[in-house]
């Protein structure tokens, strides 16, 4: 059971913030053509926040749990 969970936890985490960045570069395109800078600019840093989350956990459940 242990090898499903490191498995899920290596490919679940990395994905929730993937979606979580998608959702936060979209709020940043509809945002830049509303005009609505500080909601864009908050878009931008949850894109990015999230982007370099899955890029971690990805390397953290990746490496430790193969």
């Amino acid at each position: 059971m242990e090898t499903a969970d490191a498995t899920d936890k290596r490919v679940g985490f990395p994905l929730l913030f993937v979606v979580v960045a998608i959702l936060g570069a979209i709020g940043l395109a509809v945002f830049g053509f509303t005009g609505d800078q500080a909601a864009a600019g908050w878009s931008f840093a949850v894109a990015t926040l999230f982007g370099t989350l899955a890029v971690v956990a990805y390397h953290v459940y990746g490496r430790r749990h193969a």
